[in-house]
């Protein structure tokens, strides 16, 4: 073989290697939100991003969740402060979001929150141009728990919560985003104590469990489109 056909060979067998290579790189998924995405009332695996993850890997498709930012207490001004500059490192394909109950709790105006709402989306299209690769989650309602009511602060929870999330829906429909109601399957906790973590607020891995069944189907549909 003389050296014109080896290199030529040896040129053809780096371009396989390179292109298997990129087969096999992983899904980059990251989840933004609050206190409902970290998973706070159950263990770091039993949150539902990372359920999710988990069920996707064993159906075969390549994902990693490389980063869960959700954190208690935030609203979406934290968020914008807090977890949107990690973007720029972890390089996302997928994000999900998941955010307003804060926001809500603490009195922020509903026409602030819809600013806030469209930043964060206008910042994510920057990193991820697709709308097809981002996906909304909608507000819980916390007030069929145990201690969720001692957050009303004279206010109606469910009605406050529910236009919440009529400024998520609108907000992602103009930006041709999915999103996902997780509102009236949240309600299920007031007729299955186990759904409930120990604090009388958050979901229990059973809970996250019940989220993560309704989820993973849409985010299934989303990667293999």
């Amino acid at each position: 073989m003389n050296k014109k056909v080896l290199k030529i060979l040896i040129s053809v067998l780096c371009l396989v290697s390179t292109n298997a290579f990129a087969v096999q790189k992983p899904i980059r998924y990251v989840a933004l939100g609050d206190s409902y995405t970290i998973g706070t009332g159950a263990q770091p695996d039993e949150s539902w991003p990372a359920r999710v993850t988990a069920r996707l890997q064993g159906r075969g498709i390549p994902i990693e969740l490389v980063g869960n930012l959700g954190h208690n207490g935030w609203t979406s001004r934290d968020l914008i402060d807090g977890e949107l500059p990690l973007l720029q490192v972890l390089k996302p394909d997928y994000v999900t979001l998941l955010i307003g109950v804060n926001d809500w709790v603490q009195g922020v105006d509903a026409r602030l929150f819809q600013q806030h709402v469209e930043y964060i989306l206008g910042e994510l299209l920057k990193i991820i141009p697709d709308p097809g690769r981002i996906l909304i989650i909608t507000i819980p309602d916390f007030s069929v728990t145990p201690t969720g009511r001692q957050f009303s602060y004279g206010r109606d929870i469910a009605q406050g919560i529910l236009a919440f999330n009529q400024i998520l829906l609108q907000v992602a429909l103009r930006h041709h985003i999915k999103t996902i109601d997780l509102f009236p399957l949240s309600q299920n906790m007031e007729q299955d104590p186990s759904l409930i973590a120990s604090d009388g607020l958050h979901p229990s891995a059973k809970g996250y469990a019940q989220w993560a069944d309704l989820i993973e189907p849409v985010f299934q549909q989303m990667l293999l489109n």
